[in-house]
Order: structure tokens, then C-alpha cells, then sequence
């Protein structure tokens, strides 16, 4: 396979990580809970689910903004860019980095939403229809902003380098690592924070998934209801949330002796060019993504030893991404282990890439990687090593991690354990 060739040369890390989520928040609490086997998921406490078909999400649990942000602020922001804001800052505290006047402009911010403030649009359409146009709220539209995002992190963390909201549905937080790793790469920056948030679980969002039969209906049972992979599997549990990564120019991270969890090695993106939301049968361009990521990343199929799967507990995605992994990896794909996070967290939509990309960062650095939970029923067409026993150590050399969205959007990260050469 022809590939173009690497014009930029410099390195790129990961040193920071901060995580909202489900079974969590702080990289710490949500490893520990994803090595536990912990599902987030539960009835709907936000609103009257009685008229809807499914009736359960993975919400964000006893989440208080005033740690992370002024009470003020936080009431000029849709809950998606609280939980963003919240994110970055642990992820800084973690990379032991302030951002200051010396450094604001070496540092940029990339952080994806699939859908932005759809609670904000709910809530305001209601005063709309009604109070009236007088009773509108005047920060509606940049709390409803996906931007908002990248934007409130700025505002309130002060990074001025490069800032962007990446929006390809459920790939957004990947993409926005991606993309992130390749401003370093070029020199644009020495420090990024890249990732994604999304807060969707909502009335309207939850009745439009309904309606076009996404989602899980086990309503009697939410902690089995999301089971990729698995025969039984019926939709997948829609979840909340943020993960931001802070990036560094390997030089950067050496000069202030920070801790590094793992090296971005490889980055694609490509589009099925297909449909609206199915994922191509032929699978052709997951296949050439994956494929991509490996070539950029200069290592061998064989090389990779863990799969973070996008793995969305629904009948298509599951077949078609195993057997695109088959095809990539050839028999080797049944020598690798290959996990989804959302088996636990739910799909946190435009959020779910960069928390997936923070528990791959976490698996390479710790030796160990998570459970597919609820997988109990073997299917024929998805036949390979999911890790359904238990969390499992492992000497994690290499990793994918596919993210794939509506529109037909594909990305593949590759991270890489750190020699320290």
C-alpha cells in the first residue's frame, strides 16, 4: 500500500488526562471503575420517561461545576461545556501545568461536541412557545454553541494558540485529538488540550434516537443493556460527558520532566461516502482508515496489541467494525484484545472518542485493559477476543482506537508505549 510520506518530524505525548463520566470523574476513579466491571448506566433521572420507549442513559453522577468554575459562570453554560471546563482543568492538574502570560500562546484547544447545548435549545424553546420572545435568556445562543466548548475553556483557563470545536458526530473527540497531535507535529504549538464533551441526554434527543431504533430498550435491566458484541445486543445506552488529553511536543514534555502516559504515533480520518448513518457493509472505509493510522504510525499489523473498538452495542457497527478489523489484521486479529469502553459509560456521542482514547492512554501505561461487560452470548459474526472475563494485564505495546460517526466519518488514532529514545 503506497502512503505519503511523514513531512513533520516532531513527537507527540500525552501527559494529562481529564475525564467526566458515567462511572466517574478524574482519570483515577473512572480507570478504577472500568477495571471493576462498573456500568454507569440506570434509570432516567432528569426528566419523565414514561411515553418513551427507552427510559435509561448513562448520566453523569453528582457532578458540582462550582469546583471547577464560578457559580456565575457556570450558569451562562450549557452543561456540556461545565462538564469540558471540568475536563481540561483536571487534566492540567494532572500534567502539573498552569497555563500563564509566558506560555497562553503555546497552547491551543481542541475539543469536539457532536451536538453542543441541546439542553440550553430545549429549555429555551419551552420559554419560547411559552413566555415569548421577551423571556428568552441573551446568553441562549453561545451557551448553545457547540464551540462553546473550546471557547469557555479559553475564557476561563486562558490557553490563546489554536482553538477549535471538531464536529463529526460520534468521532468529534477522536478527530479533535487527531488533529490536535498534528498542530504539535507542524510546530503550530507545544501544547494542546484536545478532546471531547457532550451532554444529550435530553427529551428531544432521547425521542429522536428512539425513533430511529438506536437505542438499548432494556429497560428493566440498564447495567446489562449495553453489550457489544454480543448476540443479544438490541442498541446501544446513550451516555454524557467529557475527556480532555493534554498533548505536548515530546521536547517540551522532556524539558519539564513530565510524566508520560503514552505517544501519539498514528492519525486518519476518512468518510464511507455511504449513507447517513450506516456504517458500509463493505466496510471499505473503516478498512483504508485503519490501515492509514498504521501507515502514519510506521508500525506493522502485528505490532498492535489492543483494540479500543467503537464497539456501540448496535447489530451493524459491531459486525462491520470486526470484520474490518479482520481484514486489517488478517489472523492477528485473533491474537488481539479488543475492549469497548461503552459497554460501561454508554456512547457519550461527540464526548465518546476522547474518554475511549483516555482509558487506551491508561491501558498502555498501567499494562492492563478493561472488560467488554455483558458479554454473555457469543455471535458468530463477531468471533474475536472482546475480553468478556474480567479485566486483564497486559503488556500493551501499540493500540488502536477507532471512533466512527454519523455521515459516514471514520477516525484511527494509534497510541504507543513510550521507550523513553
Amino acid at each position: 500500500m503506497k502512503t505519503m510520506p511523514r513531512v513533520w518530524a516532531r513527537r507527540v505525548v500525552i501527559t494529562g488526562l481529564g475525564v467526566v463520566s458515567p462511572i466517574g470523574t478524574g482519570h483515577q476513579a473512572f480507570w478504577q471503575a472500568l477495571l471493576a466491571g462498573t456500568s454507569g448506566a440506570g434509570r432516567i433521572t432528569r426528566f419523565d420517561t414514561t411515553d418513551f420507549t427507552t427510559q435509561i442513559a448513562a448520566e453523569v453522577k453528582d457532578f458540582d461545576p462550582s469546583l471547577y468554575m464560578d457559580k456565575k459562570e457556570a450558569k451562562r453554560m450549557d452543561r456540556f461545556a461545565q462538564y469540558a471546563v471540568a475536563a481540561a482543568s483536571l487534566a492540567l492538574q494532572d500534567a502539573g501545568m498552569a497555563v500563564t502570560p509566558a506560555n497562553a500562546e503555546q497552547i491551543g484547544v481542541y475539543v469536539g461536541a457532536g451536538i453542543g447545548g441541546m439542553e440550553t435549545l430545549e429549555n429555551q424553546f419551552a420559554v419560547l412557545r411559552d413566555k415569548g420572545p421577551a423571556k428568552i435568556s441573551p446568553f441562549f445562543v453561545p451557551m448553545m454553541l457547540g464551540n462553546m466548548a473550546a471557547g469557555q475553556i479559553a475564557i476561563l483557563l486562558g490557553p490563546k494558540g489554536p482553538s477549535s470545536d471538531t464536529v463529526t458526530a460520534c468521532a468529534s473527540g477522536a478527530q479533535a485529538v487527531g488533529d490536535a497531535a498534528r498542530l504539535i507535529e507542524r510546530g503550530d504549538c507545544e501544547v494542546m488540550l484536545a478532546g471531547g464533551a457532550e451532554c444529550a441526554i435530553t427529551p428531544l434527543a432521547l425521542a429522536g434516537f428512539c425513533a430511529a431504533r438506536a437505542l438499548s430498550t432494556r429497560n428493566d435491566s440498564p447495567a446489562t443493556a449495553s453489550r457489544p458484541f454480543d448476540k443479544e445486543r438490541d442498541g446501544f445506552v446513550m451516555g454524557e460527558g467529557a475527556g480532555v488529553l493534554v498533548l505536548e511536543s515530546l521536547d517540551h514534555a522532556l524539558a519539564r520532566g513530565a510524566n508520560i502516559y503514552a505517544e501519539v504515533r498514528g492519525y486518519a480520518a476518512t468518510n464511507d461516502a455511504y449513507h447517513i448513518t450506516s456504517p458500509d457493509p463493505e466496510v471499505r472505509g473503516t478498512v483504508k482508515c485503519m490501515q492509514l493510522a498504521l501507515a502514519d504510525a510506521n508500525l506493522a499489523a502485528s505490532d498492535v496489541d489492543y483494540v479500543n473498538a467503537h464497539g456501540t452495542s448496535t447489530d451493524q457497527n459491531d459486525r462491520f467494525e470486526t470484520r474490518a478489523i479482520k481484514e486489517v489484521f488478517g489472523e492477528h486479529a485473533y491474537n488481539l484484545a479488543i475492549s469497548s469502553t461503552k459497554s460501561m459509560i454508554g456512547h457519550l456521542l461527540g464526548a465518546a472518542g476522547a474518554v475511549e482514547l483516555i482509558a487506551t492512554a491508561l491501558a498502555i501505561k498501567e499494562g492492563m485493559v478493561h472488560a467488554t461487560i455483558n458479554y454473555a452470548s457469543p455471535d458468530p459474526d463477531c468471533d474475536l477476543d472482546y475480553v468478556p472475563e474480567g479485566a486483564r494485564k497486559l503488556s500493551v505495546r501499540a493500540a488502536l482506537k477507532n471512533s466512527f460517526g454519523f455521515g459516514g466519518h471514520n477516525c484511527s488514532i494509534v497510541l504507543a508505549k513510550y521507550e523513553g529514545n
